[in-house]
């Protein structure tokens, strides 16, 4: 399950598997290269240096996690991260080794500049419904371990005005630079629009417009897209990358810095077209000066001069 020997993949079956999951995809993010693809998307997003983001990720993706929290690093952005353990499969879903184990680590070796300020079960309903009472105590217990408060409301809806509470507590919905949601949580995505029809990368309020569907709740990403807030969707992960035209599910892992995501041949234009005519005006010069040699040939030629 882990070709690249990686150890950031988990198992197709844990007490703390919360859904299916896609294997390939989970392989994908774990490309280094794809921390170059958020770097991309992070300056179409036109964030600088010294911008504030809000991040809410689950243990379905650890790859695509680091992604986003190592380019925040490398642009000096600043994330205020919400997460939640629960995980699909091939995720973060080990018992003795979860997200928030993962970024514990990788906090200290000083891969990443932030951790989790809040984080919650995870699952259905972000109450971790449909997980064994033990499955659901591991969580809480690991939650508990790392000394990160709980988001443990009683309800979905609850859950994400907790959510909203603790990011609008550090400041104002819309003074945050941009949202960032990685995974499917249902506390981020909420049910109040077509998750199948919301595309991944950067999301346009109207794209979401587009896709509502009444008596629905609304999630913290919609929340956050009523406010003006650009949006970050990092899910669909097939897609994403074909846009960059990086491999799926890359087997061994591709060479860091390569490939047409970091440079693309491409042909000048204006140098070619300067080309295009050069050439044209040559055949056309060459064609006139034959014509004349030929004109003139046969007006000085005198047929019976050989007889």
């Amino acid at each position: 399950n882990d070709p690249n020997e990686t150890s950031l993949v988990g198992s197709a079956f844990s007490l703390i598997t919360t859904d299916e999951g896609d294997l390939d995809s989970k392989l994908t993010t774990l490309d280094p290269n794809f921390s170059a693809v958020i770097v991309d998307l992070f300056f179409r997003l036109k964030l600088n240096q010294g911008d504030t983001v809000a991040v809410l990720m689950t243990g379905s993706m650890p790859g695509a996690n680091i992604a986003v929290l190592t380019a925040c690093k490398s642009m000096g952005i600043y994330p205020l991260i919400i997460s939640s353990l629960g995980a699909s499969q091939w995720g973060a879903n080990q018992v003795d080794f979860t997200w928030l184990d993962m970024e514990k680590i990788i906090y200290e070796r000083g891969i990443i500049e932030a951790r989790s300020i809040s984080s919650s079960i995870g699952g259905r309903n972000d109450m971790g419904r449909l997980l064994s009472p033990a499955g659901r105590k591991i969580i809480t217990d690991n939650i508990e371990f790392h000394k990160v408060p709980i988001i443990k409301e009683g309800s979905l809806s609850k859950n994400i005005d907790s959510r909203i509470d603790v990011f609008s507590s550090i400041q104002n919905l819309d003074k945050y630079d941009a949202f960032i949601n990685i995974g499917g949580g249902v506390a981020s995505l909420g049910t109040s629009f077509n998750l199948k029809l919301l595309p991944p990368g950067i999301v346009k309020s109207e794209s979401l417009n587009s896709i509502k569907r009444p008596g629905g709740i609304e999630g913290v990403l919609a929340k956050f897209s009523r406010e003006n807030v650009p949006i970050l969707h990092i899910l669909n992960i097939r897609p994403l990358v074909e846009l960059y035209k990086m491999p799926f599910a890359p087997i061994p892992v591709p060479a860091i810095g390569v490939g047409s995501l970091y440079a693309e041949e491409k042909y000048n234009l204006i140098v070619t077209t300067i080309c295009l005519f050069v050439a044209a005006g040559s055949v056309i010069g060459v064609g006139i000066h034959s014509k004349k040699k030929i004109k003139q040939h046969l007006i000085q030629h005198e047929p019976d001069s050989l007889l």
